[in-house]
């Protein structure tokens, strides 16, 4: 069975890093795809695993190459998905996450149509505010912004296959969990292994009954 694209979106705060941190732990055949950006690294994030942080000149440079799959301007900031990375872990068989935004999800979608989309909703405004205050990784600005942009995003939920609704963290990790493991059942992405039952049943037609 060879990978397939999982696209994870949600506005800022809405959980999406918690809920893939968990279904990485607990999901196999399963990896993250570490994205390009301009923006500063965080308290606590490392370059390579969280992002790959790069100046403005480098990742136009990026796109210049043509090494991203998909990128977008997201509050300000440069985000983009390494194609590479991508086409390296599907041909290998293993399931990749894209943590993107709506405009990166939706450039996806366009180009690669049987990927699964699913988006992160916060029970609420309050909550989402809350949870980006309480982080406190962003400067006054850059918050505000976020918080501004948030009722655009969200209304980008209608675009997607699937939602998630974060009001519980163990709950919806394990709603992600049964999304993921449940699209790996689809016909299409068995056609392989179905295809060898199959003939193995044409195969039965050339013996005797109680040979």
């Amino acid at each position: 069975m060879t990978g397939n694209l999982i696209i994870i979106s949600s506005p800022s705060g809405g959980g999406k890093g918690t809920l893939i941190k968990e279904v990485l732990k607990t999901v196999p055949d399963l990896c993250y795809s570490v994205s390009f950006t301009t923006r500063e690294m965080r308290a606590g994030e490392m370059l390579g695993t969280d992002y790959f942080f790069v100046s403005r000149t480098e990742f136009e440079i990026l796109i210049e190459d043509g090494q991203l799959l998909e990128h977008a301007e997201v509050h300000g900031n440069f985000y983009g998905t390494s194609l590479s990375q991508v086409k390296t872990e599907i041909e290998a068989g293993h399931d990749i996450i894209l943590e993107i935004d709506v405009q990166g999800a939706a450039n996806v979608r366009t180009k690669i149509p049987e990927a699964l989309s699913v988006f992160i909703l916060p029970p609420s405004f309050e909550v989402l505010k809350n949870r980006l205050t309480a982080r406190a990784t962003e400067k006054p600005e850059d918050l505000a912004l976020r918080l501004k942009n948030s009722p655009g995003e969200v209304g980008h939920f209608s675009e997607f296959e699937y939602v998630v609704v974060n009001d519980d963290a163990v709950r919806a990790a394990f709603d992600l969990q049964t999304i993921i493991l449940a699209d790996r059942l689809k016909r299409v992405r068995q056609s392989t292994a179905i295809q060898g039952i199959l003939n193995s049943f044409d195969d039965s037609k050339n013996h005797a009954i109680g040979e």
